[in-house]
Order: structure tokens, then C-alpha cells, then sequence
């Protein structure tokens, strides 16, 4: 057998399991990215939730009524598009309670598949106690 022509068909094999495996080497390296959006969101939701809640409990000036709790969780929730009217402010038993929620959407294609529409509503609850 001729060497020049095995290493034509060792380029061509190698071509064609390049072409097999790229697509799912791409699809899981961007589903990573889109783990990691997921997240960070979820994380930044929790985070604007308890520092609304804490400012409500223990500062009144700036945070007395529910819609100064609510715009300064937006204020706090740095990086996400939201609305105030995201967040609800209510007083149970454990204190002051900020509840938000968001719906995340994935810009992979392929994760949308396995998602309603590609999204996931992200709820968030922080309870802080009232300062005496």
C-alpha cells in the first residue's frame, strides 16, 4: 500500500469525526456559559431580595413603603433588566419579606428544547427581622 494515499484517508477519517463530534463540543461548551448566566441570575435575584428585606427592616427612611422596597431591590439587582413590580414586600411573622421573581431565558437553541420556551421563572424570598 501506498503512503501518500493512507494518509489521504487518515485526513479524510479524521475530517468526518471532526465534523461528528464539533457540533456537540460546541453545544456543550455554550450550554456551560448558559449554566453559568442561570446562575449568576439566580445568585443576583437571591442577593437584591435580601439586601430589599434587610433595608426595610432596619432602615425606614429609605426604604419605608413598599414601593421604595421595591425600587431599591432593582436598584440592587445590578445587571438584570427587571421591574419593580417584580418584587412584593409583605410582614409575616419572620419580619419584613421580599419575594422576586424572573423569568430567565436561554440563548442556547438547543436548551430551549428542553425548557417551555426556552425559559425558567426564578423566584427569590428574603425574610429579615425588624430591628426592635
Amino acid at each position: 500500500m501506498n503512503m501518500r494515499g493512507l494518509r489521504k484517508r487518515l485526513r479524510g477519517a479524521v475530517s468526518v469525526e471532526y465534523a461528528l463530534i464539533l457540533p456537540a463540543l460546541l453545544l456543550f461548551i455554550l450550554g456551560l456559559f448558559d449554566t453559568g448566566r442561570l446562575l449568576w441570575t439566580y445568585t443576583t435575584l437571591n442577593r437584591a431580595a435580601e439586601s430589599a428585606a434587610r433595608c426595610a427592616a432596619i432602615n425606614t427612611a429609605a426604604c419605608g413603603t413598599a414601593a421604595q422596597v421595591q425600587n431599591f431591590a432593582v436598584n440592587e439587582a445590578w445587571g438584570l433588566t427587571i421591574d419593580a413590580s417584580a418584587f412584593s414586600v409583605s410582614a409575616p411573622a419572620c419580619g419584613i419579606q421580599v419575594q422576586g421573581a424572573y423569568d430567565f431565558t436561554f440563548v442556547i437553541p438547543g436548551l430551549a428544547a428542553f425548557t417551555p420556551l426556552g425559559t425558567i421563572s426564578l423566584k427569590a424570598t428574603a425574610c429579615y427581622p425588624v430591628a426592635p
